[in-house]
């Protein structure tokens, strides 16, 4: 988020009673409300469940961007309306709205080596050799979040499908 809110020189603050930092931007014609939820991962649907009625947003227009254990590393896709795929945060905004009807930005961290537990592994930082690619995958991910403010859900799910780390 914070490549996004470079791009279009946003600044986030933090609202009152709103357990996120929160910026307002244009992207196109659209305004945008980016937000860094201010809680534990596997608390955040309390941030986006406030963000939602605080701002109102219908739910086919939040974009929720997450890790995910299951893609490949660096690749991105955009999918709607499914269940948590195991991410705790994830199944906290689910909780927390009452509602799977919103669209996740997952960028892919690959599996786990060995046996080190998934929790353990999403928390501990990139090596130095997968900086450039991470740097990039900011890149991609800054470029679907605006196609998603702009063009919708639909063709963000395309894009996404087109740019970055292929399997």
């Amino acid at each position: 988020m914070a490549t996004l809110a470079e791009r279009h020189e946003a600044r986030f603050k933090k609202p009152r009673r709103i357990r996120a930092e929160v910026a307002e931007l244009r992207i196109g014609d659209t305004q945008s409300i980016l937000a860094q939820p201010n809680t534990f991962m596997n608390e955040s649907g309390y941030a986006v469940a406030a963000l939602v009625k605080y701002f109102t947003i219908p739910l086919d227009r939040v974009l929720v961007v997450h890790d995910d254990i299951d893609l490949p590393f660096a690749k991105l896709r955009v999918q709607e309306g499914r269940g948590s795929g195991g991410n705790k945060g994830v199944a906290s905004v689910i909780r927390a709205i009452g509602d799977e009807g919103f669209w996740r930005l997952k960028c892919g961290v690959g599996r786990p080596p060995g046996r080190l537990e998934p929790a353990a592994f999403v928390l501990k930082r990139f090596a130095k050799y997968e900086q450039d690619e991470i740097a990039l995958l900011r890149q991609y991910g800054a470029d679907i979040v605006e196609i998603f403010a702009r063009e919708g859900g639909d063709e963000a799910r395309q894009q996404a499908g087109e740019i970055g780390h292929k399997d």
